[in-house]
């Protein structure tokens, strides 16, 4: 058992990922019952459309509204508190609402209301989360460490979590939350028992004074470093053009393609195990490739997944579509986010993550509603092309620019011990 745990958390890695590691998957399993709880809860409580789409914006919307002071927060106070206090809050969240199911008195506006408050909390939990990661391992290791973190994301977040949560369900509306509870709860012990190593933080740190200056200083640093914001862009505009056929996914597979509401649960567990996958070789395809290399490859069959799924017309092409989407896609999400790390100083770990957030969710919003609207109006494949020509242009004119992200993303004054081909074996 001892060489299986040293195979996927190398003790060189010390004792403070492993509690980080253990913290992060027991909330993904929560997060990922409440992915498939969530929606369903919305469903018994309502039969409008909007209503049901009404509850996911929610989850996304604080993101547009709170990421940036979030990002402040990070950078100015405890780490390991604001994740513990966010997760605390939103377990009060959860509790109240199980007690409104199980009492009977629960209604769409609960709900709502919840998901709003939820989705508040996952702001300042993620963003703060983010900035832990290069204060537990050498930037050498940070390619390992995203990829395990990754690697949780997708088997308790995206396949084990939603069919806990599916059945927890069926027995009854309050159990997926009461467990969903108790992940959280076992979170934020084992980030409790984290201790981090000590940080100096900025003058007036832990003040309420001066965080527009330094939301302003974020977004400067953002924008001034060439690499940072070459990834802040390809994050937006990818996202935009992912979100647009993604959006109307559901319709695509069962209307176009006749595969039925199986056939969609099918696509979305291909490209959770090509996620797994690319996951499981990411440490491989860091020694073997350079960054530079492994982001066009990445972007470029981005690009044309959607050429792809626009000319599709049998289910099973769908699928093996996104399974290939699932490895590539991981790849990207942790090579991106390892470079971020490895450059951005301790100082700005959350406001630059909070930036990234922004690009993400803000892609997100605006691409599901351009995918909408051109369905609507061209008909399901409208989106995928308009992501092709918008994702092909976007890598056209960055092509360059990534070119320069690899070396430009390190720390200034970082030797040669930092990069990837200088990695210990693991």
């Amino acid at each position: 058992m001892s060489r299986i745990v040293d195979a996927v958390v190398p003790p060189r890695m010390g004792r403070g990922f492993r509690w980080l590691l253990g913290s992060s998957w027991a909330s993904n399993i929560g997060d990922g019952i409440a992915l498939a709880a969530g929606p369903l809860l919305v469903n018994s409580q309502t039969g409008s459309a909007f209503l049901v789409a009404l509850a996911a914006v929610l989850q996304r919307l604080p993101w547009l509204v709170f990421g940036l002071w979030a990002g402040v927060v990070a950078d100015r106070w405890d780490r390991r508190r604001v994740i513990i206090g966010a997760n605390l809050a939103r377990v009060v969240v959860v509790a109240v609402l199980c007690a409104a199911i199980v009492s009977g008195s629960v209604n769409i506006a609960v709900v709502l209301v919840a998901m709003l408050l939820i989705g508040i909390a996952e702001v300042f939990v993620d963003t703060t989360s983010q900035t832990l990661l290069p204060m537990l391992v050498r930037p050498a290791d940070l390619g390992t460490g995203n990829a395990r973190l990754q690697a949780g994301y997708l088997t308790a977040n995206q396949l084990v979590g939603p069919l806990v949560g599916a059945s927890l369900f069926a027995l009854g509306a309050a159990w997926p939350f009461v467990v969903q509870v108790v992940c959280v709860l076992l979170a934020v012990y084992l980030i409790f028992r984290l201790e981090l190593p000590s940080r100096t933080l900025p003058a007036g740190a832990g003040a309420r004074t001066h965080v527009l200056r330094d939301i302003a200083e974020g977004l400067r640093w953002t924008w001034n470093h060439a690499a940072i914001r070459t990834l802040a862009i390809v994050i937006l505009v990818f996202n935009l053009t992912w979100a647009a056929p993604w959006g109307i996914l559901v319709k695509y597979s069962t209307d176009h393609l006749g595969m039925g509401e199986v056939g969609y649960g099918l696509l979305l567990a291909a490209a959770a195990v090509g996620g797994v996958l690319g996951v499981l070789v990411y440490g491989r395809l860091e020694r073997q490739f350079s960054p530079t290399g492994l982001m066009r490859t990445a972007l470029t069959l981005e690009v044309l997944f959607h050429l792809a799924l626009a000319l599709a017309t049998e289910g099973w092409q769908a699928v093996a579509i996104l399974f290939v989407f699932g490895v590539y896609t991981f790849v990207w999400g942790t090579l991106s986010r390892t470079l971020r790390q490895r450059a951005v100083p301790e100082a700005f770990q959350g406001r630059v993550a909070s930036v990234y957030g922004i690009c993400t969710y803000g892609g997100l919003v605006g691409g599901t509603l351009v995918g909408g609207v051109l369905a609507e109006v061209w008909g399901l494949t409208a989106p995928m092309w308009f992501a092709f020509v918008g994702a092909g242009l976007t890598l056209a004119l960055l092509w360059r620019p990534l070119g320069h992200v690899s070396a430009a993303a390190l720390p200034e004054g970082a030797g040669p011990g930092v990069g990837p081909a200088a990695r210990a074996p693991e």
